[in-house]
């Protein structure tokens, strides 16, 4: 339960001061915040759906799947099985996110944005804001990916290990 001290709490408190921040000293009706000019600013945005704004207006349909992820990604941290610390880690930064998100639903009944990058690409331009809680949850997809690689080549090499000895078994007549 380290993880939830040392990287869960720490991440969901600052999900919610710096969106209390926001809230507090950034109007939504005045232009952007620049701190870089042409690429970050700080921005006061409500989103009432998902991802990029999908599936806008469906507050109670994204509380009740947050609930749903919330229970789930406890059940799993919970459950004794292999520790690997970037499954670990992933969870950790998945309930972080889950729980910032969740709490601004159920307290503004829609997720504050407000980080706003200018990437310059024509397939994002410009990238939608998002939070420090939309963060964790890319970060803990992206330690995921990570564990399953790590998992698979860790299988891989069992595999490879368990042939060699069957071959080495065979040849010395066992």
């Amino acid at each position: 339960m380290r993880i939830l001290l040392f990287l869960t709490l720490p991440l969901y408190a600052l999900d919610q001061v710096t969106k209390y921040l926001v809230l507090r000293f950034i109007d939504p009706y005045q232009p952007p915040e620049v701190i870089v000019r042409d690429f970050f600013s700080l921005v006061n945005v409500t989103n009432s759906g998902a991802a990029f704004g999908t599936f806008a207006n469906n507050n109670a349909f994204f509380i009740a799947l947050s609930f749903v992820a919330l229970v789930t990604v406890i059940f799993v941290l919970l459950r004794r099985g292999p520790s690997d610390i970037w499954r670990r880690c992933a969870l950790g930064l998945l309930l972080a996110g889950i729980l910032g998100n969740l709490t601004d639903r159920l307290v503004h009944g829609h997720v504050i944005d407000f980080l706003f990058f200018n990437l310059h690409v024509r397939f994002a331009d410009p990238f939608p804001a998002f939070n420090v809680a939309d963060s964790c949850i890319c970060i803990a997809v992206f330690c995921f990916i990570i564990h399953s690689f790590c998992e698979e080549r860790g299988r891989a090499a069992t595999v490879t290990n368990a042939i060699s000895r069957d071959e080495s078994n065979l040849r010395d007549g066992r």
